[in-house]
């Protein structure tokens, strides 16, 4: 079985909406909190479109686009945020990973490391 790409969450300037895919509504809710605040903040900050994704390694991925044309989009503070985020949020990312490996993918997570 060939693994896919997966959306976790996705926040958008433009819309102004925040979107987590139900597939981890079992998260914690702290968990849900803090994804909400972080995307709502990186788009507040930098503009664009931000998204959270699972690529088919089961690595997250963190994606900044934006519309052609917009000239208000701050491509170096994107680059910059995302740098400082999986700096400061590393743990979580690692274990946001792990239950996706486990609860999504269905993988025996205690024999793979």
């Amino acid at each position: 079985m060939k693994k896919k790409a997966l959306v976790m969450c996705v926040s958008n300037y433009y819309t102004q909406k925040y979107y987590l895919d139900s597939a981890f509504d079992k998260l914690p809710q702290e968990v849900k909190d803090e994804l909400k605040i972080m995307c709502v903040l990186y788009t507040e900050e930098v503009g664009g479109i931000f998204t959270m994704m699972f690529d088919e390694d089961g690595e997250l991925q963190l994606i900044s686009t934006c519309d052609e044309g917009d000239l208000l989009y701050d491509d170096i503070g994107s680059e910059l945020l995302i740098r400082k985020m999986r700096q400061l949020k590393q743990d979580l990312f690692e274990s946001l990973e792990k239950y996706y490996r486990a609860f999504i993918l269905k993988e025996d997570i205690m024999n793979t490391q």
